[in-house]
C-alpha cells in the first residue's frame, strides 16, 4: 500500500511544477474543482464522499488521497466513506453489466441478427 500522507505532499509538489509550466491548465482545473462550492446545493462532506466514489471508479490514487483528507476534514466517518465506496463498487458492477449487454448486441450483429 502507499504512504498516502507523504504521497499527497509529493503530489502537491508535482502539481506546482505543472502549474509553473502551464498555469492556465491548473487554473482551469481549479475553477472546475471549485465550481460545486459556489452553488451551495451540496455540503462539503457530501461533495468529498462523491469525490471518493468517483476516485475509485476512475482509479485515481491522487484523487483518493486528496478526497480522503478533505472528507475527514469535513467530518466524514469511516462508515460514511464505506457507504460511498459501496456506491462505487455497485456502479462499476453496473457498468460491467451494461457493457456485457453491448457485447451480446455485438455478438448478435456479427451473427447476422
Amino acid at each position: 500500500m502507499l504512504d498516502w500522507v507523504n504521497y499527497l505532499k509529493e503530489l502537491g509538489g508535482r502539481v506546482r511544477e505543472i502549474a509553473h509550466l502551464t498555469p492556465d491548465t491548473v487554473k482551469g482545473y481549479q475553477m472546475l474543482s471549485g465550481a460545486g462550492e459556489k452553488t451551495g446545493h451540496l455540503d462539503a462532506k457530501t461533495r468529498e464522499l462523491i469525490g471518493l466514489a468517483v476516485s475509485v471508479t476512475t482509479r485515481c490514487d491522487g484523487c483518493i488521497t486528496t478526497h480522503v483528507a478533505a472528507a475527514l476534514k469535513h467530518g466524514a466517518t469511516r462508515e460514511e466513506i464505506g457507504e460511498a465506496l459501496g456506491v462505487a463498487v455497485a456502479l462499476n458492477a453496473g457498468a460491467a453489466l451494461v457493457y456485457s449487454a453491448r457485447v451480446m448486441d455485438a455478438v448478435a450483429a456479427h451473427q447476422g441478427g
